[in-house]
């Protein structure tokens, strides 16, 4: 299969900066999946929205797909209580 291009919005840096190491590995190999399959099992597309996300511990992941262009963008990194705000 190939690789989706990742991209970043630049909020998500802000948002990753202020998680722990721990976490943050996590969140990165996650988001790495993306590259190789965006569509992993347990994503989920957000009702009226063009958006995904997918589930890492306490963690979403927010994603949009462009399948012709083989782009992943994520949007937005959060704890699950805040993410969706």
């Amino acid at each position: 299969m190939v690789a989706y291009k990742l991209l970043f919005k630049e909020s998500v840096y802000k948002d990753l900066k202020v998680l722990s190491k721990s976490d943050l590995k996590r969140i990165l190999a996650k988001i790495e999946e993306l590259a190789q399959n965006p569509h992993l099992v347990g994503s989920e597309k957000l009702s009226g929205l063009q958006l995904f996300r997918v589930r890492q511990g306490k963690y979403r992941i927010l994603y949009s797909i462009q399948d012709l262009e083989l782009v992943v963008h994520v949007i937005k990194v959060g704890h699950r209580k805040d993410v969706y705000r």
